[in-house]
């Protein structure tokens, strides 16, 4: 059965003038329906539905923008656009306030009806078409592409442009087409993995120009910048936010601040206690444990990051002097309800704000606890939507809408990404060995499948402190999630289907870092 015609009703006192602009509606396939006063459109619409109301503002005896409230009482769903020849900004202003759809000012060409109106009855459709037809002429050089070797750069540019075709075509819809795409996931993760088995020691052991940005350059290299030409800069962490999460988040902010995107590479482990760490310090995990041995032990848990705050003071006076430095972690709604009290005060005049969110690392890891949370973020897509519901009520936006207000520059960044988790890798390892899900330390480490883990056999090769002889870092590739044989069921119906972190993919490794500048 064919699709009935979209309705439009056309509410104008000259309708008899405007007929050509009918005609050729319905040439191009739309069913259109006349009103020359407001009764009877207000009466039109309580009788049969209309995908579409064109309503002139300045008609005999009712305003226009006075029919517009009852027929948005009548189908509040229906969307209104607004034909008139006034051109004043108080109207045109009106008309925003109320909502209306669109505003298109007399005289009008039958093409500006027309585009109006397919924009707003077709628009989501004919960008889901543009996004199929773009990413099928492209998916073909994908494949061919998936065995070329790449640098770091080039490492950087295929996994964006696979986190924005996987946003693209979520959003669009195409589940046949998003499922094509993930299908190149498994290559890309294993092929990644590879690269980094040798180029990760040789960036350490290298110079800074042969390298990418690492989670130690990210203070000096960007944040410092911005404190050169503004007296205070923000510095957000967002902790466990991945690349495609931040591609949703993006277009909020466009209206306070000119947005730039780089990316950097996590140090590894990808984890909080060792790439947060790396963050505000400076310091490679071994660094630091020489340097700071009081706050860094053999514990594996996030009491290690009880000092970013003195980490930061101490990196910025090592690079321009005392720097006043005030620190922030929300982890909890109390500790949100208190930041957004003391919004002002929370953004120091001179110097730097430093801010640590937890939310999205608190929800990836509670999905293993709760089913409710398990359901609502069942795959990445799912993610991203939370993420997005969360920001746009969040404390962190009210925080960056502050910034914005006073002028403060603000450096957004994450300090790994997370990887949803589905096979289960089985590791042989002794008492001693750590109890990660994603890395592991330990003497005699290794994985029975040597393809799902990547085993490092000298701490020095990742700048780790040094635990012992005999001791050796696994650290988890693709979707692998580890599991002892003795413990084999219960770690698969608790942990498979988790977001977790600690291991080498693109999702953990590679990670958005943007530069907030206030329009």
């Amino acid at each position: 059965m064919p699709t009935p015609p979209k309705s439009i009703l056309w509410v104008d006192d000259e309708a008899e003038l405007l007929e050509p602009h009918g005609i050729f509606l319905r040439e191009k396939g739309y069913a259109v329906e006349w009103a020359t006063n407001a009764d009877d459109a207000v009466d039109l619409v309580q009788r049969q539905p209309f995908d579409l109301v064109l309503l002139d503002e300045q008609m005999p005896g009712k305003r226009g923008l006075e029919v517009y409230r009852e027929i948005i009482e009548l189908a509040p769903n229906l969307p209104v656009v607004m034909v008139t020849k006034s051109e004043e900004d108080a109207t045109f202003r009106e008309a925003i306030g109320v909502n209306v759809r669109d505003y298109l000012v007399k005289p009008v060409s039958p093409r500006q009806v027309l585009t109006s109106v397919a924009k707003i009855l077709e628009g989501s459709q004919i960008r889901s078409q543009a996004i199929s037809r773009a990413f099928v002429e492209r998916f073909r050089a994908l494949e061919l592409e998936r065995d070329r070797d790449l640098d770091w750069r080039g490492w950087v540019d295929r996994f964006a442009e696979l986190t924005r075709w996987d946003v693209d075509l979520a959003a669009a819809g195409e589940r046949s087409l998003y499922d094509s795409l993930r299908g190149l996931y498994p290559d890309m993760r294993r092929e990644f993995a590879g690269y980094l088995k040798t180029e990760y020691p040789a960036w350490l052991r290298g110079p800074r120009v042969e390298r990418p940005a690492l989670s130690v350059d990210i203070v000096p290299e960007f944040l410092l910048p911005l404190l050169h030409g503004s007296k205070s800069a923000a510095f957000v962490v967002v902790d466990c936010l991945r690349l495609d999460q931040w591609m949703i988040l993006e277009p909020l902010l466009t209206q306070w601040f000119d947005v730039e995107t780089t990316h950097y590479f996590s140090i590894l482990p990808t984890a909080t206690p060792y790439s947060r760490n790396a963050l505000f310090s400076g310091l490679y995990p071994s660094e630091m444990a020489a340097r700071h041995p009081g706050w860094w032990g053999e514990r594996e848990d996030e009491t290690l990051n009880a000092h970013e705050r003195e980490l930061l003071d101490l990196q910025l006076k090592a690079l321009r002097g005392p720097t006043p430095v005030k620190y922030h972690k929300i982890s909890s709604a109390a500790d949100s309800d208190d930041l957004e009290r003391h919004l002002q005060g929370a953004l120091v005049a001179e110097g730097v704000s430093a801010f640590v969110f937890n939310f999205i690392d608190l929800l990836t890891h509670g999905r293993s606890e709760s089913m409710i949370l398990y359901e609502v973020a069942r795959d990445e897509v799912a993610l991203r939507q939370i993420t997005r519901q969360w920001f746009e009520r969040s404390a962190l936006l009210a925080l960056l809408k502050e910034a914005a207000r006073r002028k403060i520059p603000v450096l957004l960044t994450s300090d790994h990404g997370s990887i949803h988790c589905n096979t289960p890798a089985t590791v042989f390892a002794k008492r001693d060995a750590t109890a990660n899900l994603r890395y592991k330390f330990g003497e005699d480490l290794r994985a029975e499948r040597p393809e799902h883990a990547l085993s490092f056999s000298n701490a020095d090769d990742l700048k780790l402190p040094k635990r012992g002889y005999g001791g050796n870092t696994l650290m988890a590739v693709g979707d692998t999630f580890f599991v002892y044989p003795t413990k084999l069921r219960e770690y698969q119906s608790r942990y498979r289907g988790s977001f977790l972190h600690g291991g080498v993919t693109p999702e953990e490794c590679i990670l958005p870092l943007a530069l907030l500048t206030p329009r």
